[in-house]
């Protein structure tokens, strides 16, 4: 057989293998459709099936016994009556889908009509490492959502940290109150519900508020983060990162934003501007940007967050004397005031857990699970490094036994690269009262697994405390799409009482180690010093060549006084030796006598000669000044 016939059945069987692949394709499609199409027939013909019954019961209510008592499980129950959007076949797939062979968080019941406590909905505790996203709309449980998935987790052994913006979730350390309402909440979703307290830790940016201060160093901070607070651009990034970069070079410590002004302000200086030579140097335009950004960061009492004891964040690891983790709770009321630096701290927080932590792998339970409340504050206006870097820490955190929840309102607050790592989600009620709106709800849905639900009905019409969940199973597949019925917090519901929180601060054995800042010399002290001498140096020698300049003078001008002195002295001399002169003359043509005139007595004695100099000399004003 000739090499082109070879070519052309071999050609023809791929075609065939192909059109056979095909047909597989459609035949297994169509036996799909014709599942669904049976299981659909199959429950009208149970729907029916009850009506029928349900009818011939009212219409014949006599053929009951009288002495039968009302069945118990249906009262208990009723969800199992109760006609829903799923039918058994789906029960059976999200009860299968829920039921992990390791310790999980109970979330809830789902909701198929009404709660079905046979099907719990849970999160595998080892999972809780994969991070995960708590989003819906104001109002509808995303605290509550968080303050179940915290409680938990600190029963399991495993610390939490979390920002309480509004102060609902000091109710942890503060029993929760029963009341009818909420145990007939509980009972129907199967939840055992009983007060209980939780070991919790409160802490404060800085000091602001109440709570263990929370400070960082500049240095610690780094310039990236620091960017991102101040909104500085491309370029005055990189200058930052030259700032920072000269100061780790040469043993000058960054602790406030006092040390970084007094580097900016030193590094475009006469006496700095060398030192710069051969790293390209600081524009004194972008600096002056940095500065006045830094000014305005400071009005918002910034300056209180920087400086030392900077905080050891392997403090959020602890656990209590009885096994349970520790909830550390930050509290930072009026975080409107000051969005970027609220999120972008809590960034550093969780970028220096990450450097910090030794590397463990997949654990039985995580070491700390991050709940990073109104995320959307942390992207916003975020430039690409800083979100590559956010990206980054929340792909490989993981590793080191931190998991990361993202709490916020809509998914699309938070950038794809990182909504793709997030393994459990709880979406709680979205809204559509505008485009937009409608955009994001069609959006969401988009991102979930195929399920039983008209998932933009559903999420629209979700109930306070419901919420739509999947999450990682244990073996890293997504779980069947659950509306569940969330468990209600054990703890209280409603911020602890001032007294309470004032006396957990006072009892902190953090409180001793972070409470009282330092000042220790850095950059400020030094370059301060620095100019100082610089300054004493240039004076000394600006007084020195004054002085110099003076004593010339003053020399040149002693001489000139010597000689106009001596000038005087020789001219009154003559003067003088012209009186004498004439007087001697005069005396000899008048008389012979050898002897002295009376006169002649008197201008030739000591005595007159020196006055009659002085009286010359005055004549002539060339008097010496003493």
């Amino acid at each position: 057989m000739s090499d082109d016939a070879v070519k052309q059945a071999q050609e023809a069987a791929a075609a065939a293998a192909e059109a056979a692949e095909a047909l597989q394709v459609q035949a297994q499609e169509a036996i799909k459709k014709a599942e669904e199409a049976a299981a659909l027939a199959q429950a009208a013909l149970d729907a029916q099936e009850q009506a029928d019954a349900a009818a011939t019961a009212t219409a014949e209510p006599a053929a009951a016994p009288a002495e039968a008592p009302v069945a118990a499980e249906p009262a208990t129950t009723p969800a199992a009556t109760t006609s829903g959007p799923l039918d058994a076949e789906h029960l059976d797939a999200i009860r299968a889908g829920y039921a992990f062979e390791r310790a999980a968080l109970e979330m809830g019941a789902l909701v198929n009509g009404d709660a079905r406590p046979d099907v719990p909905v849970r999160i595998p505790i080892a999972m809780t490492n994969r991070h995960g996203l708590v989003a819906g709309a104001t109002g509808t449980g995303k605290t509550r959502t968080l303050q179940v998935l915290a409680e938990q987790l600190s029963s399991a052994g495993v610390a939490v940290f979390a920002a309480d913006i509004k102060g609902d979730l000091s109710g942890v350390a503060t029993p929760g109150e029963g009341n009818e309402r909420l145990l007939k909440r509980t009972a129907g979703i199967g939840q055992q519900w009983t007060p209980e307290t939780f070991p919790t830790e409160y802490f404060s940016l800085g000091g602001v508020g109440k709570g263990v201060p929370i400070r960082a160093t500049i240095a610690g901070f780094g310039p990236l983060l620091l960017s991102k607070v101040l909104g500085l651009n491309d370029t005055q990034e990189s200058s930052l990162g030259l700032v920072f970069h000269y100061a780790n070079n040469n043993g000058l410590a960054l602790l406030d934003l006092d040390d970084l002004r007094a580097v900016l302000a030193y590094l475009v200086s006469d006496e700095g501007k060398a030192e710069l030579e051969g790293l390209g140097g600081l524009s004194k335009a972008t600096v002056g940007v940095i500065l006045r950004e830094l000014i305005t960061f400071a009005d918002q009492g910034a300056d209180v967050f920087f400086g030392e004891p900077e905080i050891d964040t392997a403090e959020f690891l602890r656990v209590a004397s009885d096994g349970r983790g520790i909830i550390s709770l930050l509290e930072v009321p009026g975080v409107a005031d000051k969005p970027a630096l609220y999120s972008t701290f809590l960034m550093w927080l969780l970028a220096d857990l990450f450097t910090d932590l030794p590397e463990v792998g997949d654990l039985d339970k995580p070491k700390l699970v991050f709940f990073f409340d109104e995320a959307h504050l942390l992207f916003k206006d975020a430039s690409k490094d800083f979100l590559a870097q956010i990206t980054q820490t929340v792909r490989l955190i993981r590793s080191k036994g931190v998991g990361v929840f993202f709490v916020t309102q809509t998914p699309k607050d938070v950038p794809a690269d990182v909504l793709a790592q997030l393994g459990s989600r709880v979406q709680h009620q979205l809204r559509a009262f505008t485009p937009d709106d409608a955009k994001a709800l069609r959006a969401t849905v988009s991102t979930y697994p195929k399920s039983g639900y008209d998932l933009e009905e559903v999420l629209t019409n979700l109930g306070t405390g419901e919420a739509i969940v999947t999450v990682m199973n244990e073996k890293g597949a997504p779980s069947p799409v659950a509306w569940t019925r969330l468990r209600a917090p054990q703890a209280s519901m409603s911020p602890s009482p001032d007294a309470s929180i004032d006396a957990t601060i006072a009892a902190s054995p953090l409180l001793p180690k972070y409470g009282t800042g330092i000042d220790r010399e850095s950059a400020h002290e030094i370059l301060t010093k620095k100019l100082a001498e610089a300054a004493a140096k240039v004076d000394a020698e600006t007084a020195a060549e004054a002085r110099a300049r003076a004593d010339a003078e003053y020399e040149k001008m002693q001489a000139k006084i010597q000689a106009d002195a001596a000038k005087a002295d020789k001219k009154a001399q003559a003067e003088y030796d012209r009186l004498m002169k004439q007087t001697s003359s005069g005396s000899r043509s008048r008389s012979k006598s050898p002897e002295k005139t009376a006169l002649e007595e008197v201008l030739g004695s000591r005595t007159t000669q020196t006055v009659l100099k002085q009286v010359i000399t005055g004549i002539f004003g060339m008097a010496k000044r003493r």
